[in-house]
């Protein structure tokens, strides 16, 4: 790469996803890196040899939540946000004791279960509380409001009109049921997050410290930085290829936002549209396989059904996302008339591929895993351990100095790491125990276990915003569980449902869109699958699909205006408002909006049922022809600008294609290629 090549280093920004962490030095910062090593540390051997009963993993799990977040995350405007409070040790101290009285008393706790004594309730509530504060404290007050509201509900229901209440439950019924057993704050999304989400989150952050992001930024410049619109085209396919191994869409603006958004902006996007493309893009990382959001996991446990289902389930919505995208700025650049990069500021992709193949190994076995009957919790941790491998391999081959001696090298680590991977994860950490004192012991290889020690420190604090989120959502879940109160809002829908179907899902879309103004994606699925997933289902729609049709609209929700997480961490790049960022965003994937209702009136889409593969070619084709019109109409841009008429024959057009009532798609196709045909003979006589 020459000096005039563009950058592919990110930049930090202060910028934070959840919240705002203490910068702690000296003694308090020791402390902390200590306990997100031990969290990270207690997360791999839950993994590697699962040594306690689920219950208490969950318990021990959500304890080191509550000690890490009432470390890092001060719990008011302090003005030095160095220093580390007693108080806030003491507190983090009492929730991290607190975990492991399911360890010391699970034999009492299940003789007992339905009858607790006074000890059982006092660490129980205490509990409650400190689960609540430390969301408030990474979360903010809108998801605490939200899950207090329930808990409440659950307390005075029966105070209610007679259409919601409940018959009403004792004080040691409702807390007994929020934490001692496994319905409420230990219930499926901790389970989840103690389990496969922490795995993953590790995994990618392995992979970003070893330089991944670098290679995917090489790769998109080098594959589409010259076309038109280049820069754009770059932070789309950059983006979504960082959403294979991440599922934070944050969490991707922040880390490939850093090199996009300021290209874009030098080369001709303004800085609204450069930060909508960016948080568009980075947000579909959450559907994207095979690493998709902390929410695919959930869904999978919930459902109970392979991961590989769920994945199956997401690759088409994914792809026609991505489509959307890359379509909407290719016809921004069009009609703004900007070319792409220069030859010389564009990286050989083979080159980039060529220095870093190794990374792209850990993907493809993980990929290999999921779809081959593994569990994702066995093929996250053998991810993990082959992407130590090779980081370490890696350092150890840049010591060799003869092209020959390195490739036997290459081959005797790889085909060694297959063989262990086969027999078991023992053999593995054996390996990777051996190459962590080789890497100590040979010069200049050392540098290589500063990175990995960072990649244990960053994945527990990335962690703790997606575990603190399914911790405290399960007040809401143990509340629906012990109320019944989840088939009063289904009861509703269904009775919408017997009208109009399309109003059903029409009113699950807006509930998702509302709930994701203030909550994650993670207790945004939870709470509206928990009572509109249902509903749905006896509609007719299949069940991953509606589960599917909620999760999507969820991620939406971090687009939309007035509160959009995604747009706010691009408005921090960008240097733009984020209301606009937001709306702007909102404008790229407007044609994103329509797969969900698409896929409910033809799981095809999705890859359910018995469709023969000519059916989901159909699909396929129409959706995509109802982008690309989408699109159009939206830019105002095709071949030509757009006049009004045009663009509304453009949407009728698409409109007819979604529909999918009798002979709405003849009518959508046939507009179509009118449109199509009158715009490319328009552009071809305004050509010079």
């Amino acid at each position: 790469m020459t000096e005039s090549t563009v950058a592919i280093h990110p930049e930090p920004t202060d910028f934070e996803e959840h919240g705002h962490q203490r910068r702690l030095v000296g003694w308090p910062g020791r402390i902390a890196m200590a306990a997100a090593l031990g969290f990270s540390s207690y997360q791999i051997a839950v993994a590697a040899f699962h040594p306690f009963s689920s219950l208490v993993i969950r318990a021990i799990h959500v304890s080191f939540l509550i000690l890490l977040i009432f470390l890092l995350y001060p719990g008011g405007k302090e003005r030095d946000k160095g220093a580390l409070p007693w108080y806030d040790v003491l507190l983090g101290l009492a929730g991290f004791s607190l975990g492991f009285y399911h360890l010391f008393f699970e034999a009492d706790l299940i003789e007992r279960s339905g009858d607790p004594n006074t000890a059982d309730l006092v660490v129980a509530t205490v509990a409650t509380i400190l689960v609540f504060e430390a969301a408030r404290r990474v979360m903010g007050w809108a998801l605490p409001l939200v899950c207090g509201t329930f808990l409440a509900f659950g307390f005075f229901g029966q105070y209610l009109p007679e259409a919601i209440a409940h018959r009403g439950f004792g004080f040691d019924q409702v807390v007994s049921q929020l934490y001692l057993g496994s319905d409420g704050i230990l219930g499926t999304p901790t389970l989840v997050s103690a389990t496969y989400i922490f795995l993953f989150i590790l995994f990618g952050t392995f992979l970003e410290h070893a330089g991944m992001i670098r290679l995917f930024n090489a790769l998109a410049l080098g594959l589409v930085g010259r076309a038109q619109g280049g820069p754009a085209k770059v932070a789309v396919i950059s983006s979504g290829m960082m959403g294979t191994i991440s599922g934070s869409g944050v969490a991707n603006v922040l880390t490939v936002g850093q090199f996009t958004i300021p290209l874009m902006k030098r080369f001709g996007y303004t800085p609204v549209f450069a930060g909508a493309v960016e948080a568009t893009a980075s947000m579909g990382g959450q559907i994207m396989p095979p690493v998709m959001g902390a929410v695919a996991f959930i869904m999978a446990e919930t459902l109970n059904v392979p991961y590989a289902e769920i994945v199956k389930a997401a690759v088409i919505p994914a792809i026609l996302y991505y489509f959307t995208a890359f379509w909407m700025v290719h016809l921004e650049a069009g009609r703004l008339g900007l070319l792409g990069l220069p030859k010389d500021q564009c990286p050989n992709p083979w080159t980039a591929l060529k220095e870093n193949w190794f990374l792209a190994l850990p993907l493809a076995a993980l990929v290999y895993m999921l779809f081959h009957g593994f569990t994702p919790m066995f093929s996250g941790m053998m991810g993990l351990a082959l992407t130590a491998i090779l980081i370490l391999g890696a350092a150890l081959a840049a010591r060799i100095s003869a092209t020959a001696l390195r490739y036997v090298f290459w081959f005797a680590l790889g085909l060694g790491a297959a063989t262990f991977i086969r027999w078991g994860i023992v053999p593995v950490l054996g390996v990777i125990a051996l190459l962590v004192v080789v890497c100590y012991a040979v010069g200049g290889t050392r540098r290589t276990l500063h990175t990995m020690r960072a990649g244990l420190i960053d994945g527990a604090k990335q962690a703790l915003g997606v575990g603190i989120a399914c911790a405290i959502v399960g007040v809401i879940i143990g509340v629906l569980t012990l109320t019944g109160a989840a088939t009063n809002f289904a009861g509703f829908v269904l009775e919408i449902g017997e009208k109009s179907l399309f109003l059903s899902l029409l009113l699950t879309m807006i509930v998702c869109l509302i709930l994701g103004m203030g909550i994650p994606t993670i207790p945004n699925y939870i709470i509206t699958s928990s009572i509109a997933a249902p509903a749905l289902l006896k509609l007719g729609v299949p069940l991953i699909v509606s589960h599917m049709f909620v999760f999507y609209f969820g991620i939406m929700a971090d687009l939309t205006p007035p509160v959009a997480l995604a747009a706010f961490a691009a408005a921090s790049i960008a240097k733009a408002p984020a209301m606009k960022i937001g709306f702007k965003a909102t404008q790229i994937a407007i044609a994103g909006f329509v797969i969900p209702f698409m896929a409910v009136y033809d799981p095809a889409l999705m890859l359910q049922g018995d469709a023969p593969i000519l059916a989901v070619v159909y699909v396929v084709f129409k959706a995509t022809l109802a982008i690309f019109l989408w699109g159009s109409a939206a830019v105002g841009y095709l071949w030509a600008p757009l006049k009004l008429v045009d663009r509304l024959v453009a949407i009728g057009a698409a409109l007819s294609l979604v529909v999918a009532l009798p002979i709405t798609d003849e009518v959508g196709f046939a507009v179509g290629a009118l449109f199509i045909v009158w715009q490319w003979m328009r552009g071809r006589k305004m050509e010079p």
